[in-house]
């Protein structure tokens, strides 16, 4: 199947910054793949950008299952036969203020951050990028956090901190064993952003911090890969 248009796919995008995302990208004229866990959640968010006459589709998709992930890029394949860019969006923010400290995390709140921030970002890099491969075009942001910066790491929330720290070194790893190709992988600090994982007091709307998001997934050929932003700045990782 011969598909012009640049394609995107971007995961956890039935609200927040994912949905924000989705709305940009399909703005500056991108057939944009909405993805979300829940099916009737990723709908209604479908129809809503639809309303806006805005041209997105959807597929469910659940990052911690391999087989989800399978079926989302036969998807691709069939329906367009090329994946020109990748958002890692999805992500949990899990915990209680009585596991807040490093001291009392739970392993299992812990492993659960890493199974859906790490390993399904990992996962769908594995399996999507090879359609980049083919026409050697590709732009992949991973949304991190400055929770998961070295530099300025701080204490509380452990399994969101190592998270993100884990998945800015995903970056550094794709990004270096692609630097041969013009398929670029950065990360991304998109700043406090009132979304619900933000809450309502955050000092930036979703529209300030898809930015730099959409700035990365639209990147010109020979521009920078394996690194870090916001604000479209280099952050020290």
């Amino acid at each position: 199947m011969s598909y012009t248009k640049k394609v995107a796919v971007v995961t956890g995008a039935n609200r927040g910054l994912g949905f924000e995302t989705c709305r940009q990208l399909a703005k500056n004229g991108i057939q944009v793949i909405l993805t979300s866990r829940d099916e009737d959640k990723g709908l209604v968010a479908i129809e809503k950008l639809k309303s806006e006459k805005l041209k997105v589709a959807y597929y469910p998709l659940d990052v911690t299952y391999p087989e989800s992930i399978d079926l989302l890029a036969k998807f691709i394949k069939d329906n367009y036969g090329r994946l020109d860019i990748l958002v890692n969006n999805a992500g949990v923010l899990l915990g209680s203020s009585e596991d807040s400290s490093i001291f009392n995390a739970k392993i299992d709140t812990i492993r659960k951050s890493l199974e859906t921030n790490v390993y399904g970002a990992l996962q769908v890099c594995q399996t999507l990028i090879p359609l980049m491969k083919l026409h050697n075009y590709g732009r992949v942001v991973n949304v991190s956090s400055g929770m998961g910066q070295l530099t300025y790491m701080n204490g509380g929330y452990p399994g969101y901190r190592l998270s993100k720290t884990c998945i800015n070194a995903l970056t550094r790893i794709f990004a270096d064993e692609l630097k041969d190709t013009n398929i670029l992988v950065n990360s991304v600090c998109p700043g406090w952003v009132r979304t619900d994982m933000g809450g309502p007091e955050a000092t930036r709307t979703p529209e300030q911090g898809v930015d730099t998001i959409v700035w990365l997934a639209m990147l010109p050929d020979g521009s920078p890969s394996g690194g870090f932003y916001r604000d479209r700045k280099p952050l020290p990782w």
